[in-house]
């Protein structure tokens, strides 16, 4: 179906209350529950389940078999490598409902999923984080973090280009120059 410059494929299902914006293409078997915003030209892959209360920002790509859940708000520009899953109860048990138990999960703009990564909920994932493929995110994440590992430790830092820096902390692809200060990566004001 192709409505308002959308492209949703006849597979993906729909729940009444939803919001997506211009330019977003949903691919198939993909479901979208009530009460989830997605924004403008956005990439929904194959099989991705997102929501019910989930905010997506503009220009993210949802690579296949993505589990977006409740409580989960992605930035601008995040990126979600294939079968990556947000977690939004601590300690789930299937006979128990622990709906009033869901923890909030802020991602901020720029941030890059690996494949196969695991975000525990109730984190906060700095902007233009790089988490590893197969990481299992436990903690808050600085922007501009490289985090691998099960627990996911910080091994580096990364440029907004995606590139790890060196000790010169310039991204060796746009030249942008960044700062270290108290163990926290900011872009310079050079």
């Amino acid at each position: 179906m192709t409505k308002n410059k959308l492209f949703i494929h006849e597979s993906t299902y729909i729940d009444n209350d939803v919001e997506i914006g211009k330019g977003t293409k949903i691919w198939h078997f993909t479901h979208i529950c009530k009460q989830t915003k997605i924004g403008e030209s956005c990439i929904i892959g194959q099989n991705v389940m997102i929501g019910p209360d989930v905010k997506i920002g503009n220009k993210c790509k949802i690579q296949n078999n993505v589990s977006v859940y409740n409580g989960v708000s992605l930035g601008n520009g995040v990126f979600c490598g294939p079968s990556c899953v947000f977690t939004n109860v601590l300690n789930p048990r299937a006979e128990i409902n622990r709906k009033k138990e869901i923890k909030k999960t802020i991602v901020y703009d720029g941030v890059t999923f690996g494949a196969n990564s695991t975000i525990v909920c109730g984190v906060t994932i700095g902007e233009y984080a790089l988490i590893g493929a197969g990481a299992v995110i436990t903690k808050n994440v600085l922007p501009f973090s490289l985090m691998v590992g099960v627990p996911a430790k910080r091994i580096g830092w990364v440029s907004k280009a995606g590139v790890k820096l060196d000790k010169s902390l310039k991204c060796p692809i746009d030249g942008t120059k960044y700062t270290l200060k108290n163990n926290k990566l900011s872009l310079s004001n050079n």
